[in-house]
């Protein structure tokens, strides 16, 4: 069941005034990976095909992430009316695809499966409140608020499935570590930075992930703060099997914001360096 509908956003309070561009290309490629809901929905379905509360599961929570990408397209929309967000989302659903008729978890088990999709829903839940709360423009904020609760509550959905598999499986510690860590590396594959050549870049121009990943990473990594951080590695320790709080925890937190500003830092010199091409390319177009 649906917390919340796209009619019920207070549509009327969108301020343009107020919509910071840089966070225009974020949403648009965000819309992208959460309207491929209903596809993530059907691999889980067959990876978990004999068990039927799971199966419902998945398919409640496709409903929501669905709406999240229908919402933030609308939203992208009316902060840019050129974007053409059915348009978009075809092209991506063409290019990237998902095997949705697995026989068995990518992941190794259906354990470490349900961790990467707790890893998942971390991230999503840390990057819409971060986004969220830097947000001046009222409709986003409220988007991004509902958005996150979604999917603070859908990291609860696949937690509880996987203590209940975790008694079957028994999977190790280590195993459970190296599914969450490996699954937290993949945030630079193509997923993200197909979703920004889609929504973003003009018809003709060929896909380059290191471009378009530095495009959306360069400005997402920019909206953390180190609370965010805190936060998402309690919830990951929780997922794997370690006590959410504490001396640990503190650590790895300082040592995963370290990190983040060592990216953020390294994908801006990529964007800037792309806007220096670019502008020397225009520039021996003009003179040509």
């Amino acid at each position: 069941m649906k917390h919340w509908t796209i009619e019920q956003v207070a549509w009327d309070r969108f301020d343009p005034a107020k919509v910071e561009p840089e966070v225009i290309p974020l949403v648009k490629a965000a819309a992208m990976v959460e309207r491929n809901g209903d596809d993530y929905a059907l691999y889980l379905k067959s990876v978990f095909k004999d068990d039927p509360d799971f199966q419902q599961a998945a398919d409640n929570w496709a409903v929501e992430e669905v709406q999240h990408g229908d919402a933030l397209g609308k939203w992208a929309t009316l902060a840019d009316p050129s974007f053409d967000y059915p348009a978009a989302f075809a092209k991506y659903r063409e290019g990237f695809k998902i095997d949705v008729k697995a026989d068995a978890s990518i992941r190794g088990s259906r354990t470490g499966e349900l961790i990467a999709r707790c890893m998942v829903e971390t991230g999503t839940s840390s990057y819409y409140t971060a986004l969220g709360e830097a947000s001046e423009e009222p409709v986003l904020k409220e988007i991004c608020r509902l958005i996150a609760a979604d999917e603070y509550r859908h990291f609860k959905l696949f937690y509880d499935h996987m203590k209940r598999y975790l008694e079957r499986e028994n999977l190790s510690f280590p195993k459970r570590l190296r599914v969450a860590l490996g699954r937290i590396g993949e945030t630079e594959d193509d997923e993200l930075a197909f979703a920004f050549h889609c929504s973003n870049d003009p018809p003709g121009l060929a896909y380059d992930h290191d471009r378009c990943l530095a495009g959306y990473m360069g400005r997402a990594m920019g909206f953390y703060r180190f609370r965010h951080i805190e936060r998402g590695m309690g919830m990951i320790f929780k997922a794997i099997g370690l006590e959410p709080r504490g001396r640990m925890a503190d650590i790895a937190a300082k040592g995963a914001w370290r990190l983040l500003c060592w990216r953020r830092d390294r994908y801006r010199q990529a964007l800037a360096q792309q806007a220096v091409a670019n502008s020397e390319s225009a520039s021996l177009a003009r003179a040509a």
